[in-house]
């Protein structure tokens, strides 16, 4: 077939066209409405797959190169995420120069960042870092060492955060969904902590003790309060029961470093 028509139009004709059969991607089906030699010269980079570079670039790409996955990723790191306005800009370029010179700049920054290949490194949104954080000094080496330990850590749920955890400055541990103490734990300390505030005539919460309101001897319910870290797992706390505490939620939001 060939179509004639505004870009915007060649664009509604092919998504009703893919309705039927094999549904094409959403980088396909920009190929086919941005054709042209920018495309063409894109295709034969990224969409092919005895370029020997395709299996260095895997590590961090997820997707099939035969399916556009990597062009697309290619595309969506020069662009900020906008594909398609960049296609429409660049379709009648005999180059890739930019395309080319920013997915290589992305790639050759995180594999001398991070010297460990990683599966779970695949697939991470490696633009966005890079635009975040390639401006940052690292030390390869103690990047490594703090890869190895993290991945080491049996409270660490998530290791695909562990990249970016460490490219910001190790500070955001929501990254990593650190174990939580789960519900016997937090019933039990709650059974023993309160048995002895209603001894001593004070909070169950130890931060509301410290206080000189209300709530200095107020006996919170388990459902008004929240595990917590006594030595925060940042510091090497582990998240078992010798070291978790019960805190009111508002204290518990306020301490912040679990």
């Amino acid at each position: 077939y060939e179509c004639e028509g505004t870009e915007s139009q060649i664009k509604e004709w092919f998504k009703t066209i893919n309705i039927a059969g094999v549904p094409l991607k959403p980088q396909e089906l920009l190929n086919a409405i941005y054709s042209g030699p920018f495309v063409t010269l894109a295709k034969a980079e990224f969409s092919n797959s005895q370029n020997a570079n395709t299996q260095k670039w895997s590590a961090y790409i997820a997707g099939a190169v035969n399916r556009q996955d990597f062009l697309e990723r290619a595309l969506d790191w020069v662009s900020q995420g906008n594909i398609d306005n960049y296609m429409s800009r660049h379709r009648k370029d005999t180059n890739i120069t930019e395309l080319k010179n920013y997915f290589n700049s992305v790639i050759d920054w995180v594999s001398s960042v991070f010297t460990d290949v990683e599966s779970e490194m695949r697939g991470l949104e490696w633009g966005r870092l890079y635009e975040e954080y390639h401006k940052k000094a690292y030390d390869p080496k103690k990047v490594s060492a703090a890869v190895h330990k993290l991945y080491a850590d049996p409270y660490i749920k998530n290791r695909k955060g562990v990249f970016e955890f460490i490219l910001g400055g190790s500070s955001d541990t929501k990254l990593l969904e650190v174990r939580v103490f789960d519900e016997a734990t937090k019933k039990s300390v709650y059974a023993t902590q309160t048995e002895k505030a209603k001894a001593k005539g004070e909070s169950n919460c130890p931060l509301c003790t410290l206080g000189h309101d209300a709530n200095r001897d107020k006996i919170w319910s388990l459902a008004d309060m929240d595990a917590d870290h006594v030595a925060a797992w940042s510091k090497g706390g582990t998240t078992s029961a010798k070291n978790c505490q019960m805190l009111c939620k508002t204290h518990n939001r306020a301490k912040g470093n679990r």
